[in-house]
């Protein structure tokens, strides 16, 4: 039985990893937070002692690494040889460090064998910003989820306050757009919506909408 892959990109705070575990959960599919990779692996060099300028030093790290997800429920846990790090893998200081991580080369090369590992049978959903234009090109159905930075960042503000965060609105949306023109003005893997990807724009979508149109485009394409 052949493995089937559908992607999930766009940019941070889409709602790409909560709707991803949702239509894999719905399916019986198996799920990759690819994001959480790089989250990893910056966080790995970080405790190895390891600058994360160190660009050969960096995509060691990424390739010896021993990560695993929990999938329970509405939550995903991380860990990173056997440690739960899931606290500190959804820290906005992480997601900037893997922002930095993720435009060297080698280090994407040092994951990019790992991702595709995550494709077994029944399938897969693969979320993050280069899963329809690198990692699975040949996905049979590949989604571009966007919304408006400022409805993104006033989601990732009511995460944040809900675990007891102390955090500004304003810094948070200056953060999203930082890291958006960094993803897609890098020279390596930039983000942008595959060629063949549906675009989805969930600035005024309720998460229930936004994961029964991603199904039905999922069955449509297995229907053809």
């Amino acid at each position: 039985m052949s493995s089937i892959v559908m992607t999930v990109d766009g940019p941070g705070g889409a709602g790409k990893g909560t709707v991803s575990r949702a239509v894999a959960a719905a399916e019986g599919y198996h799920l990759l937070d690819s994001g959480s990779l790089y989250r990893l692996t910056a966080l790995a060099a970080l405790r190895a002692g390891i600058s994360l300028q160190d660009v050969p030093a960096v995509a060691q790290v990424a390739r010896q690494m021993n990560v695993s997800f929990d999938v329970t429920g509405d939550r995903t846990g991380y860990a990173l040889d056997g440690e739960d790090l899931t606290e500190q893998v959804l820290l906005e200081n992480t997601g900037a460090m893997a922002s930095d991580v993720a435009k060297y080369q080698p280090v994407r090369d040092a994951l990019l064998h790992l991702q595709q590992q995550f494709s077994r049978p029944p399938g897969l959903v693969a979320d993050g910003r280069d899963m329809g234009t690198v990692v699975f090109p040949d996905a049979i159905c590949k989604i571009y989820l966007t919304a408006s930075a400022e409805e993104r960042a006033r989601r990732r503000y009511q995460q944040l306050i809900a675990a007891g965060n102390d955090v500004k609105l304003a810094d948070l949306l200056k953060s999203i757009q930082t890291r958006d023109a960094q993803d897609m003005n890098r020279a390596v893997s930039p983000l942008r919506p595959a060629d063949d990807a549906i675009h989805i724009d969930s600035s005024d979508m309720t998460i229930v909408e936004v994961v029964e149109q991603l199904r039905e485009h999922l069955h449509a394409a297995l229907n053809r």
